[in-house]
């Protein structure tokens, strides 16, 4: 994780605050010293400074010693000059970035600041109203984020207790997404960015999704992300901001859009153990207790040897297997005897291509030197990292090629204005994406997360030994 900014102050400052570092070496929170002339007091948790490496009791001379060294070799930064410059009160203030998620069917909020705390934050969701309809209709899905943004907006910043002044930046997801819901958060920020004259980040939602673990644990570029949600399945290395190598994705559904479907074929809102839950939910509820053998057949997808997936093999598969058990058992697909055993061999046969496809990647990227093998990582995000038996089966994958396995807390693995005000705030602190002309802005419904090699990896043909992780899922 980048290191936030240190924030100016002279020498009189830093002497006042002699005695409250002593009082945070006590409680034996790390401290550190900005890169010009200034004391930033570190927070608690997430905020990877270099300084922070040093145990707690290191003496304050050897900070100081450190510090001056740093500010000899690399001088004030061009943020810190400004800032010294700047009054003393904007010198000591906290940057803090506003996030606005819009994407589909959530409207969330939220407000960070640069050591990954969530200071505010607020999220409407429409999937009641979209599970009631059969799936989302994107004019009603645009109505709802139109009703609710700035009810949503505003109970973020109340609940940060700030104003529209003391933000450093907003950011918003521009990219991809429903068109029309994309639309929504887009124009309210363009509006409040002419309102308040605040710098704006335009965010990739899905760059947001694989970013989202910098808050919570250090991960250093390169890294593996595995993105897997209602909308997307996309296995990447992650260079940098904004720098992505595409090694596969989905060329038809994504794993949670397969997943809803076989939970409307099965009628799972109707089953009594299954009320008031999402249809991913669902099938990893009933599946816990059913028996994957039910289905025998092969699984769809996995003789090709690339890392692009395809689920709507799948999903076909399993739906003629309802529809057959419904004659056979005359009797509505919730009420099938069966059912859990059907669920659990639908989730076994998503999560064996998802095992298969990511162990190539991990092969791949050892053969072509694109992850250093000392710093092994596969970050695991999207709405469908929520699912307690992948993340059990990305674990195992993970440990057999010597991976360090992460994902983020489930909380921020759906769509949340949290991850959106993250992405931003890294982007503030080095001073990249920040637009120029917002009013010239447009979302795009489309757009790649980076450059696509998933041909080259089809071209090495890489066999992947058998991987038998349903023995560790449950």
């Amino acid at each position: 994780m980048a290191a936030p900014c240190g924030m100016a102050c002279d020498l009189f400052r830093f002497q006042s605050h002699i005695k409250y570092v002593i009082n945070l070496y006590k409680q034996h929170i790390f401290s550190a010293f900005s890169k010009y002339r200034g004391l930033h007091t570190i927070s608690r948790h997430h905020c990877d400074v270099e300084l922070c490496r040093y145990p707690p009791l290191l003496s304050l001379q050897r900070i100081i010693r450190t510090q001056q060294v740093h500010q000899d070799r690399d001088g004030p930064t061009p943020q810190a000059k400004r800032s010294y410059q700047s009054s003393k009160k904007e010198a000591t203030r906290r940057r803090l970035v506003l996030g606005i998620e819009t994407s589909c069917d959530e409207t969330g909020a939220a407000v960070v600041d640069e050591c990954g705390s969530i200071v505010g934050e607020c999220l409407h969701s429409q999937k009641e109203i979209h599970s009631k309809n059969g799936g989302i209709i994107p004019p009603v899905a645009q109505a709802l984020h139109e009703q609710y943004i700035d009810h949503v907006v505003q109970n973020a910043m109340d609940a940060a207790n700030i104003k529209w002044t003391d933000l450093s930046a907003v950011a918003t997801t521009i990219m991809p997404g429903l068109a029309l819901s994309l639309s929504v958060g887009l124009q309210y920020s363009k509006d409040v960015i002419k309102k308040t004259g605040l710098p704006f980040i335009p965010v990739h939602h899905m760059e947001a999704h694989a970013l989202t673990i910098r808050m919570v644990e250090r991960v250093e570029f390169p890294f593996l992300v595995f993105l897997v949600s209602g909308g997307h399945c996309i296995i990447a290395v992650a260079r940098d901001l904004g720098n992505y190598l595409i090694l596969g994705q989905t060329k038809d559904d994504a794993p949670g859009e397969a997943y809803d479907k076989i939970a409307r074929k099965l009628k799972l809102n109707e089953h009594p153990q299954c009320i008031g839950m999402s249809g991913g939910q669902a099938i990893e509820h009933l599946a816990q207790t059913g028996d994957r053998e039910v289905m025998k057949a092969y699984t769809p997808n996995l003789q090709s040897k690339d890392c692009t997936f395809s689920f709507s093999g799948v999903k076909s598969m399993v739906s003629q297997f309802i529809s057959k058990e419904e004659k056979i058992q005359d009797v509505q697909a919730a009420q099938l005897s069966n059912i859990n055993d059907i669920a659990a061999a639908f989730q076994f046969k998503v999560t064996h291509q998802l095992v298969k496809k990511i162990a190539r990647a991990m092969i791949y990227c050892k053969e072509n030197s694109l992850i250093d093998t000392c710093h092994q990582t596969m970050v695991l995000s999207g709405g469908v990292a929520s699912n307690g038996y992948i993340r059990n089966a990305m674990q195992y994958v993970c440990n057999e090629y010597g991976y360090r396995f992460l994902c983020p807390p489930p909380k921020l693995c759906t769509d949340n204005g949290t991850m959106i005000a993250w992405t931003g705030m890294e982007r503030l602190k080095r001073n990249i994406g920040i637009a120029n002309e917002v009013q010239n802005i447009r979302y795009e419904p489309k757009y790649p997360l980076g450059e696509d090699i998933s041909d080259q990896v089809k071209a090495e043909q890489i066999t992947v030994p058998s991987i038998q992780f349903w023995k560790k899922c449950y």
